[in-house]
């Protein structure tokens, strides 16, 4: 494996600050945002940028929440700025549609991280054959792992990889896994495709394991690794993508990128524009207890106001409902129904 600039690395970092990020902005991204943070990316040697809407191309409606810009002109933007990195865009099935990756390639996409619920690869196969004929590089990626065992997750990755896949992701959506729990998968996703593909990993902060789980998926085979600048992702954020360089290197593991650089990115161009930084406090450590899809804080805490209820005891039951992505809206349901309940014990009282 081989940087941008020919030296040889063992591990690639990927960031995804203008796409899991877009989660904590609640999608408000201006296009200098997009601009700049891209530069400093590219300049830092991170070799894959991931740009869209938090829920990936045609993320942007009420359900998910609007953009404050058009995704074709924040993906148009970071094609122009990178001179070596590559500019990756997420698309969920069912969400973002083929027409809308040919978009994206037409506006300088290079790569296309496709996401499914961990159970269900079989729904990606098109998307990836479509985005094996216009060139893109391809990873897909297996939501929500935590609620597959690693048996079961190694042969959702298979049907990723025969549709075309290039790299298959264990994605810890939750931020739930703890440390073996993440390395068991990665190891039974690396003994499954074999040379075939390579296999990645994508952390939250939620129980404060997304760096440490990331060195053990790197142990494990991993040679994709996820991370954002300053956190900035859903829930408690991602592993942050300067932790993960500053470790891997003390680690004497080759990524080709500069930390200072990512650091300096971090202080004078994300810190000034994020709206919310990302915490671990108690709506975002239930998630990661319950295994609550990251996302789904900011819905939860706006349903939470709305209705007079705890943004955590929301989230405590979406877990025990097992909520996956794209049910956001049950989360007003549950709000009520707390409403409900709360309104009745007072009555009774």
């Amino acid at each position: 494996m081989t940087t941008g600039d020919g030296s040889a690395r063992d591990l690639r970092l990927v960031d995804t600050t203008l796409r899991d990020g877009s989660h904590a902005m609640a999608h408000q991204f201006t296009e200098a945002n997009v601009r700049d943070t891209v530069r400093a990316l590219d300049t830092a040697g991170i070799s894959l940028i991931e740009v869209t809407h938090g829920d990936g191309l045609g993320g942007s409606t009420f359900n998910y929440g609007f953009s404050l810009v058009d995704e074709r002109v924040l993906i148009k933007a970071a094609a122009e700025e990178a001179r070596n990195a590559t500019i990756a865009v997420l698309l969920l099935p069912g969400l973002g549609t083929v027409t809308d990756l040919r978009a994206a390639a037409d506006l300088g996409a290079g790569a296309v991280r496709i996401a499914t619920h961990c159970t269900e690869a079989d729904v990606s196969t098109q998307h990836f054959t479509e985005a094996r004929k216009l060139g893109l590089e391809t990873v897909g990626f297996l939501m929500l792992s935590h609620m597959s065992e690693p048996g079961a997750l190694a042969k959702q990755a298979r049907i990723m990889v025969d549709a075309g896949c290039q790299c298959v992701y264990v994605v810890d959506s939750a931020g739930a896994l703890i440390l073996e729990e993440a390395g068991d998968r990665i190891a039974a996703l690396v003994a499954e495709v074999g040379d075939t593909a390579q296999v990645g990993y994508h952390g939250h902060q939620n129980l404060s394991f997304g760096v440490a789980n990331s060195v053990l998926a790197y142990r494990a085979g991993a040679r994709q690794i996820d991370g954002s600048l300053v956190a900035l992702g859903a829930g408690a954020g991602n592993s942050p993508t300067e932790v993960l360089a500053a470790t891997f290197d003390r680690l004497g593991i080759r990524t080709g990128v500069d930390a200072d650089v990512l650091m300096d990115a971090c202080e004078n161009i994300v810190k000034p524009y994020i709206t919310r930084l990302p915490v671990m406090d108690r709506s975002s450590i239930v998630q990661g207890y319950a295994g609550v899809y990251s996302s789904f804080l900011l819905h939860a805490e706006r349903a939470a106001e709305r209705y007079q209820v705890p943004a955590h005891e929301i989230l405590y039951r979406v877990g025990a409902n097992k909520y996956v992505g794209g049910q956001e809206d049950m989360i007003i349901d549950i709000a009520l129904q707390l409403a409900a309940e709360r309104e009745g014990s007072t009555s009774f009282r």
